[in-house]
């Protein structure tokens, strides 16, 4: 009698659980879901779609890659982005690119995109590349000058960079394998988050004196 009630409530809580099992499917339902991007419904890993009587036919095609960023800027890069903000028709197909322009000795500075892998290919001249392996590597620095041609892989969540080691402009482009794949620059969260990071939180973890810390936030006060 016991196992008998013991398998009805087995029974009964896979019953339960059955609809919010069956709700989700990990392939795309229609061609398209160009994102409404004013949309009030609740977004959980995308955004909702666009009715496609609405969507127009453009939601296919970009041309913002097309020109270059603008590289009078701190780090003497620009970077133009693509993802699913910039270009609705991307969402819920998990891929975004962007376009990264360098002046000579320009830099995107060390970063990580927390929800991507991304590969790349230099358009024009040539990039210095590191990317850091985790501390299960021993932290080690993989690096090396990229030309133009030549493409480059960086693992999701690893920090890297990049920076113009040629005497003229530069520029590359690269793909993620989400449609927000987000990032994480490193200098500017360390010094110029959002509220600040106390200062005594950051000289231990640093091992340099309070006026180091200080003069490095007010670098990137603003979030610049």
């Amino acid at each position: 009698m016991g196992y008998s009630k013991n398998l009805g409530a087995g029974l009964f809580a896979m019953l339960l659980l059955a609809p919010a099992v069956l709700a989700s499917d990990p392939d795309p339902l229609q061609d398209f879901c160009v994102a409404d991007l004013d949309g009030k419904a609740v977004s959980v890993n995308g955004h909702s779609c666009k009715p496609m009587s609405e969507a127009g036919d453009d939601f296919l095609f970009s041309s913002k890659l097309a020109k270059a960023g603008n590289t009078s800027t701190p780090n003497g890069s620009a970077v133009t982005e693509l993802d699913v903000a910039e270009w609705p028709g991307t969402n819920t197909l998990g891929v975004s690119m962007n376009r990264v322009d360098f002046s000579p000795g320009g830099t995107n500075p060390p970063h990580i995109h927390p929800r991507a892998t991304e590969i790349g290919i230099v358009m024009k001249g040539e990039l210095l590349v590191g990317i850091l392996g985790s501390l299960d590597s021993g932290n080690k620095l993989y690096s090396r000058v990229v030309r133009a041609g030549e493409t480059f892989l960086i693992p999701r969540g690893l920090m890297h960079f990049q920076f113009n080691v040629g005497k003229t402009e530069a520029s590359m482009v690269v793909s993620f394998n989400s449609q927000n794949p987000g990032i994480v620059f490193v200098p500017l969260t360390l010094f110029g988050s959002n509220p600040p990071i106390p200062t005594p939180v950051l000289t231990k973890a640093l091992r340099v004196e309070a006026g180091v810390v200080e003069l490095l936030k007010s670098k990137f006060a603003g979030g610049s």
